[in-house]
């Protein structure tokens, strides 16, 4: 059995792996330089293009209000469900996207908003959203 002596090792540090990556990142950013050097090398004028924008802004929403007595209104006219129709088709027409808002009256019937829903529907929209508001209990 070995005897201990009084002598204690100092700690070693071991910077071999640390030597490792250092080299392997020398070697990348080599490898990288290289083939940026071999793209220059070609005199092509590359074209040039400006930031692009789409021609026209997506449409707002078309925002639908369902009051209590179950009138229609789109873009403050009032509206037969037929005319609503019309015009959400004509919509349609110009942008399939087009999505909708219903505002119904919360006192109201909830027929007069599924009325309006089905129109939608039958118009091919497919994003329809209901309007609503946070009740005063719920913000406290």
């Amino acid at each position: 059995m070995p005897l201990k002596t009084g002598t204690v090792e100092e700690p070693k540090l071991d910077l071999t792996p640390m030597i490792d990556i250092v080299f392997l990142l020398i070697i990348f950013f080599m490898v990288g330089t290289q083939f940026t050097e071999m793209e220059r090398q070609y005199d092509i004028q590359l074209p040039t293009v400006t930031d692009a924008k789409p021609l026209t802004n997506l449409p707002d929403d078309i925002i639908v209000n369902v009051s209590q007595n179950g009138e229609v209104t789109l873009q403050g006219e009032k509206k037969t469900l037929a005319e609503l129709e019309t015009a959400l088709k004509e919509a349609v027409k110009n942008f399939p996207g087009q999505s909708v808002v219903i505002r119904g009256d919360s006192t109201g019937p909830y027929q007069n908003v599924m009325n309006v829903l089905d129109v939608c529907h039958r118009v091919n929209i497919r994003s329809v959203s209901l309007a609503n508001r946070l009740s005063d209990e719920a913000s406290k």
